[in-house]
């Protein structure tokens, strides 16, 4: 009987053969060959895998910095008006795995807002604060300070001979212990001003760096928008509040195409009293929306899907890829929130300021 169980199954085997060859295929489903005997057929199965992400090719980080101080500002007093002072320096770069600054950007906010001895404030709100490279030689230090150039040109003059440099490169050859170029040194002839601030602008926009899609030969842009509009005086039910806000992006491209972006925000709050005396503590640090995390509260008090600085990476990396022009073209409703399900599952506040800040730096 064993001997017929083992003939059949030959006879399976053969078939299976033959019926690879092309000829008909004979089935016998009765063979009950005991399973030490029984040779098991495997037929090979084919798995379908996603395509990898094609590396990219010499890779650089982005980073941004903005850092705020209104240190400067002071109560209104007999006679003089107080102001809430603001001092913003803002800094892009790209950085390679080795630490080396590719490129950089640098740029500053000096404005105030003012108020009087009985909390009214004296400024034009609808006045809308420039940078200093966007004022270029409207700042004055030529002038009205004979500075050897504008700031726009010093702090370009800065940037320059950052490329190429690793903070600690940049940190020894930039600036003696005074915090100016050291006396005698080619950045000394074109940068004369104060340059301790904005080497450690440079060093955190560096530690802030992320692998976001940027990669060697990408252009550097930026853009920001102000305002002093949120700003209101202080009454008898109460405080006044000077207010500026920062709204910044940064972007590399490759051609027509955005291959990374940050976006960062500030709000930098003066409160004062009808008096016109400041209520804030003015030496405390002055923290982004990036920096203040789950701390700025959206989720906590607004009941936010995500915290702003999430929902603004989210748009950050839903726009990396598409050009300036599909950015605008992204649909909103009348509240400049996205309608597109992709871009509103992980950002549903209001994009249009971040449209328009894309608009800006490709200008």
């Amino acid at each position: 009987m064993r001997k017929i169980h083992l003939i059949l199954c030959l006879i399976l085997v053969v078939s299976l053969l033959a019926g690879c060859a092309g000829t008909p295929v004979v089935y016998y489903t009765n063979c009950t060959c005991p399973a030490a005997d029984q040779a098991t057929v495997q037929t090979p199965v084919t798995q379908e895998t996603e395509p990898e992400t094609p590396a990219v090719e010499n890779p650089l980080k982005t980073g941004l910095c903005i850092s705020t101080s209104v240190k400067k500002s002071a109560s209104a007093a007999a006679g003089a008006e107080g102001k809430a002072d603001y001092d913003v320096t803002m800094v892009a770069v790209t950085v390679d795995d080795n630490g080396v600054i590719r490129d950089c950007i640098i740029d500053g906010i000096a404005t105030s807002v003012k108020f009087d001895a009985d909390g009214n404030i004296t400024t034009d709100l609808t006045v809308v604060p420039q940078t200093k490279n966007e004022l270029g030689d409207k700042y004055g230090m030529v002038a009205y300070g004979k500075a050897i150039a504008e700031w726009d040109a010093q702090a370009a003059a800065l940037a320059d001979f950052a490329v190429g440099k690793t903070v600690e490169e940049l940190k020894s050859g930039a600036v003696s212990e005074t915090g100016y170029a050291p006396e005698g040194s080619d950045l000394a002839s074109s940068a004369t001003i104060y340059l301790g601030g904005y080497v450690a602008a440079i060093e955190k926009a560096v530690a802030n760096a992320k692998h976001l899609g940027a990669q060697s030969g990408d252009t550097l842009k930026t853009a920001v928008n102000t305002k002093i509009g949120s700003s209101k005086p202080a009454t008898a039910e109460g405080a006044g509040n000077a207010q500026l806000d920062v709204d910044m992006v940064v972007l590399t491209m490759k051609g027509d195409t955005i291959t990374s972006c940050v976006l960062d925000s500030v709000q930098a709050k003066v409160a004062f009293d009808a008096a016109g005396a400041i209520t804030t503590d003015v030496t405390a640090a002055v923290k982004t929306k990036n920096e203040l995390g789950e701390n700025y509260g959206m989720v906590a008090w607004g009941g936010a899907i995500a915290e702003w600085d999430a929902q603004a990476a989210a748009f950050a990396a839903y726009v990396t890829g598409k050009t300036p022009a599909e950015v605008s073209g992204i649909a909103v409703n009348e509240g400049t929130k996205a309608t597109d399900a992709d871009l509103s599952a992980g950002c549903t506040i209001a994009i249009g300021g971040f449209q328009s800040l894309i608009a800006k730096a490709v200008q």
